[in-house]
């Protein structure tokens, strides 16, 4: 008996339309194996003149939850300042995103709109890593300025339909990256290496009401212009 593949791009739609941001995990570690697998597939990302930037430090173990204390421990006392400037403002359809998006994530564990102890609360879930019990940190060499970020970018993509394919949960983390220089620190690693980002990821907790919502796509028709004369 014969079995029909999907077409390449049925399987990569696939992966994109299930793909979602998990925020929060149950607490089985991801097996070794299974981890290396999904740093080999995030690996074929493609770069800027096959530089391949990005170094990543993964932690598991005793290792997450050593980042998590003393990540929370330092926050309390010390600012963010992010390698790379987060945005400046979200004015117009950006806002409007953003805020659906919000919306969304506070319905979805009972915060209030003037909850503010409740939205302080849920803010620092990104720097309890959702629970996760893995965290890889992606960082790039300075010297390659705002295209090695971006090459970066395309590899945190990669990474997150690679946990998708593999039935993990990932949560993509600019947060992480605002504590850069503790990072740097924690992790041993060279003052010429920028954090890009983080991401949290294990097995999702599919019953827990924060992963029940999905944000929605606009039409490309809105992000698309035409040019045919």
């Amino acid at each position: 008996m014969s079995t029909t593949l999907p077409e390449p791009h049925e399987a990569l739609g696939r992966l994109l339309d299930e793909r979602w941001t998990c925020r929060q995990f149950l607490p089985t570690p991801v097996p070794r194996h299974t981890v290396e697998r999904l740093l080999a597939l995030a690996q074929r990302t493609p770069s800027w003149c096959n530089t391949q930037p990005w170094q990543v430090a993964v932690t598991e173990g005793a290792g997450t939850e050593r980042l998590r204390t003393r990540l929370l421990a330092h926050l309390q006392d010390h600012p963010g300042v992010p390698d790379f400037p987060f945005p400046e403002r979200y004015a117009g359809v950006y806002q409007d995103r953003r805020r659906e998006c919000g919306k969304q994530l506070y319905a979805s564990v009972g915060i209030e709109r003037h909850d503010k102890q409740g939205a302080v609360r849920q803010m620092l879930r990104n720097f309890e890593l959702f629970d996760a019990p893995h965290v890889a940190i992606i960082t790039t060499e300075a010297d390659l300025g705002v295209y090695g970020a971006i090459d970066c970018g395309l590899y945190l993509n990669t990474f997150l339909l690679a946990a998708q394919s593999l039935g993990l949960g990932a949560a993509p983390q600019a947060a992480l990256a605002g504590y850069s220089g503790f990072l740097r620190d924690h992790f041993g690693l060279p003052d010429t290496r920028r954090v890009v980002a983080g991401v949290s990821f294990g097995y999702p907790d599919t019953d827990h009401p924060v992963n029940s919502f999905r944000t929605t796509r606009d039409s490309p028709d809105n992000a698309v212009l035409w040019h045919s004369t």
